[in-house]
């Protein structure tokens, strides 16, 4: 997972700057990008970028219909609910669906609103109870780090999560893992990326690949750290949110599994109502603004029959989509390196410009355009 970050890192930004490099505005005065339109318009003058772009955009409401969006979270939602409330997991994949269902077809968005508050909230709390478990087992944790890299180049087996692993599946489920967390390659980002409103494409870039640092190699690292150091790990569990809930309960006996379970079910919502995005822009792509409508009907009853399926069928399902998903996104960043690059360079020069006072938005030159009179228009500056 280490390694699929640090290189994640690179994808990420360069995903992200091309996509606000070559956004466009859609019919219904929303900004539009990502891989389906960086394809196209950077690789416009290649034969295959046509055929690229649909396939991308064709795999990424794949991905968001039967992967990522809709499957993984409602079934990691319906798990922990179903083990800390005992609250059956139909009922929960319905509840989870109708949310889903009032915010993206019904326009309510407060709901949306309120979720979007309270993750900071319960993503401190989470951040708050990893730092718990580690703290109380701080003697721990050098051997802890040293099992991590050890059984990564030696075959190991618990007691009771899972038989065994060896280098081969630790170098798979590390990556595919690591790349669920923070979806550098998948493309998925960008589209959300060309919203920001930043002059220079690699500012963005730079943003962005922050994501994949904090999500993989800060959060998922206090995870597994805790894991490891609970205990929960060997417990015989093989689900995750059992696992987690494990960990934090041993440690925070009331409030630990109120975190794990409450944060997951804002986390998965909130990253399902995201990859709805996703996939409409996608789909806006491929059909016209006039494929969103029942697109986001089939969206959410998958949502609801997510909460039906085994955890194995979910995972793999994730896994074949997410790959087809970075397939076509992966060689269109290869192709369009050079462009990366040029702008790269391009932002480098505007940051040394700015600080010698050389640059036209530099505060220096600000001073001097106020003295002087207007310059510039206010789009402009």
């Amino acid at each position: 997972m280490w390694l699929a970050a640090f290189f994640g890192m690179a994808t990420k930004y360069s995903e992200a700057l091309l996509a606000v490099k070559y956004r466009t505005v859609d019919e219904n005065g929303q900004m539009s990008g990502g891989p389906m339109y960086y394809i196209k318009n950077g690789l416009g003058h290649k034969s295959y970028s046509g055929i690229l772009a649909k396939l991308f955009a064709l795999f990424g409401i794949c991905a968001a219909c039967f992967g990522v969006g809709t499957f993984t979270q409602i079934n990691a939602i319906v798990n922990s609910v179903e083990i800390t409330f005992g609250i059956p997991g139909s009922d929960t994949a319905i509840i989870i669906a109708l949310l889903v269902a009032l915010v993206t077809i019904g326009g309510i968005k407060s709901i949306s609103r309120v979720a979007q508050l309270l993750v900071p909230f319960m993503a401190l709390s989470y951040v708050l109870g990893c730092l718990v478990i580690i703290y109380f087992n701080l003697e721990n944790l050098p051997s802890a780090i040293a099992l991590v890299v050890k059984s990564a180049f030696t075959p190991t087996a618990a007691s009771g999560g899972f038989l065994g692993a060896g280098v081969m599946l630790t170098i798979q489920m590390g990556v595919a893992r690591g790349i669920f967390s923070n979806e550098s390659g998948l493309g998925s980002a960008p589209i959300a990326a060309v919203a920001a409103r930043v002059r220079e494409p690699a500012k963005q870039g730079l943003i962005s690949m922050t994501g994949t640092f904090f999500d993989t190699i800060i959060i998922c690292t206090m995870t597994g750290l805790a894991l490891i150091l609970s205990g929960s790990w060997t417990a015989g569990a093989s689900e995750a949110a059992y696992m987690t809930n494990t960990a934090f309960a041993a440690f925070l006996p009331t409030a630990g599994t109120y975190i794990v379970t409450v944060g997951l079910i804002f986390f998965a919502f909130t990253t399902i109502l995201g990859w709805n995005y996703y996939g409409e822009r996608c789909v806006e792509y491929l059909a016209g603004v006039k494929g969103i409508r029942p697109y986001k009907a089939v969206y959410v009853f998958l949502v609801a029959a997510g909460g039906f399926l085994s955890i194995e069928a979910v995972w793999i399902i994730a896994d074949i989509f997410n790959g087809l998903m970075a397939f076509p996104n992966l060689i269109a960043l290869l192709a369009l390196s050079g462009v990366v690059v040029k702008e790269t360079e391009k932002y480098l020069k505007t940051l040394e410009a700015e600080k010698t006072g050389t640059h036209a938005y530099s505060p220096v030159n600000r001073e001097v355009r106020a003295e002087a009179g207007p310059v510039v228009t206010d789009e402009e500056e």
